[in-house]
């Protein structure tokens, strides 16, 4: 992920010209904001929404989660519903194109005229988590269900609604005849492995996308819905499969306990080389990053507007609390600290495989010490750290002096290196800021995120000279990859005004 710097004092940038206009174009045209909102109603309404509801019912995970995502089909069916839409807009000009590399991903591409010698890339990816267990009762990640404000099911707000959104902005630029740059859109299908795949389509596709000299991301988070909040990081990202062998087979515990040590005690002191188990801070000092100044006056600001909601919006068991008192302190935890996590055990532990479902479950062990411990680790880390310098340090710091001479190995090692925004330029801080206030009524804010979007950190380093606007709907208990993920309908149609909004005054600029 990546975004644009927006200072602390964003209440204090230019005012909105008013509730009725915004975006004046450089023909004169004015974007009529009221306008704009009766057709982002109907427009979702009737047309987005019920796409979007066919779209969680494909059960499209990413390649790293349905390796046989090519024969399963349901790729090509996402890929489908969305060009079939795309394709259906009264867009004069617009060409949608579906580009698939052998044996990668599909993307989608599309590519609209506008006026002058810039590009506008807007981005977002149809890809999704795997199903995640804990969905309660009447909901499920393939089963679209309406409530309110609340669209719930897995992949509409991480990333389904992006496509819909981008061209529903421009339509509504093109009905009230408002100029804007030559807009380019991709929709890739591997974010959610990592965007593997997405550095040969750039490479492919390199003349037909340009330069572009703003990125409008739509796939980050919100720190509420009452506002456009802009990304301005992105943590990065090493991990692999640690696995500890002490033994070539299980054998009985009361025989073997004290005379050979447990595989997953050895796996627990190699993992407390990584971090504190008391306070789960990072300990090595290849993982860490000097916190620049202005990210810290950034999180004390955001925790002035977010107050307890920095935590309460994560699902505790009653009497537990987060891991510092302080927000500040929590938010930087989040965006600008390595922190690890064990997000898995691959193997080792007893499982249990029912005949008549397939399904895999837990079964009752039998009292053996296992032969060997596996966890899936997940190191995030501060945006400036090298990925894959981390993940060499990673694999070298739990590798080395294994316990007792067993067997300790960092499987499928790899990393992704995150992403700290360029400061914004005064034109797009103040269109960032009239759009909020337009659409939202209420000044817009800015803050780092713990997640990772490959993609922001490839184009930073491929268009420096660009501006971006990472956003997104994923706002407090929207808990995208896990159950219960939805998409909050009324920010998604905000958000869709603010993108039309900005892209028009990028033109004006």
């Amino acid at each position: 992920m990546k975004s644009s710097t927006l200072s602390p004092s964003r209440s204090k940038a230019r005012p909105a010209k008013s509730a009725k206009s915004n975006g004046k174009g450089a023909n004169g045209a004015t974007l009529d904001v009221a306008r704009a909102q009766a057709q982002i109603e109907r427009t979702w309404e009737q047309e987005i929404l019920p796409t979007i509801t066919e779209y969680i019912r494909i059960p499209n995970k990413s390649p790293h989660f349905d390796a046989k995502w090519q024969t399963a089909g349901h790729m090509k069916r996402a890929a489908d519903l969305i060009e079939g839409w795309c394709k259906k807009r009264k867009l004069p000009g617009l060409k949608v194109e579906r580009v698939q590399l052998p044996n990668r991903t599909p993307l989608l591409f599309m590519e609209l005229p506008g006026t002058g010698q810039d590009t506008v890339l807007l981005y977002g990816h149809m890809d999704k988590q795997p199903e995640m267990s804990g969905w309660r009762k009447g909901l499920g990640p393939w089963e679209p269900v309406r409530e309110g404000e609340r669209l719930y099911g897995r992949g509409g707000a991480d990333d389904g609604y992006a496509a819909f959104a981008s061209l529903a902005a421009l339509e509504i630029l093109a009905e009230q005849k408002i100029p804007h740059a030559r807009c380019v859109i991709l929709i890739e299908g591997c974010e959610e492995s990592g965007s593997y795949d997405l550095p040969f389509y750039i490479d492919h596709l390199e003349k037909k996308i340009g330069s572009p000299s703003l990125v409008v991301c739509l796939d980050s988070g919100c720190g509420d819905y009452e506002r456009m909040w802009s990304t301005t990081s992105l943590r990065g990202l090493a991990g692999g499969e640690l696995r500890v062998d002490i033994l070539r087979e299980g054998v009985h515990s009361g025989d073997a306990s004290g005379i050979v040590p447990s595989s997953f005690r050895i796996a627990r002191q190699i993992l407390s080389r990584i971090d504190d188990e008391a306070t789960g801070r990072v300990k090595p000092k290849e993982f860490h990053a000097k916190i620049p100044p202005e990210r810290k006056t950034q999180a004390k600001f955001t925790a002035k507007i977010l107050g307890k909601s920095v935590h309460a919006k994560f699902p505790w068991v009653d009497g537990a609390r987060p891991m510092e008192k302080d927000l500040g302190e929590l938010i930087l935890n989040r965006t600008w600290r390595p922190m690890l996590s064990v997000i898995g055990v691959e193997d080792g532990l007893p499982i249990h495989v029912d005949k008549d479902s397939g399904k895999a479950e837990k079964s009752k062990p039998g009292n053996v010490l296992r032969p060997f411990t596996s966890f899936k680790l997940s190191l995030r880390l501060p945006p400036t750290v090298d990925g894959a310098t981390a993940a060499a340090a990673l694999k070298k710091i739990v590798e080395k002096d294994p316990p007792y001479g067993c067997k300790v190995q960092l499987l499928h090692a790899d990393g992704t290196t995150g992403w700290n925004a360029p400061k914004l330029e005064p034109w797009l801080e103040g269109a960032i800021e009239r759009a909020s206030v337009a659409f939202f009524k209420k000044s817009a804010a800015a803050m780092g995120e713990g997640g990772t979007i490959p993609f922001m950190g490839m184009l930073g380093r491929k268009f420096p000279k660009a501006q971006f606007v990472i956003t997104g709907v994923l706002g407090p208990e929207s808990n995208a990859h896990g159950p219960n993920e939805f998409l909050h309908v009324p920010t998604a149609k905000r958000l869709t005004g603010c993108v039309a909004s900005i892209v028009a005054e990028h033109h004006r600029r």
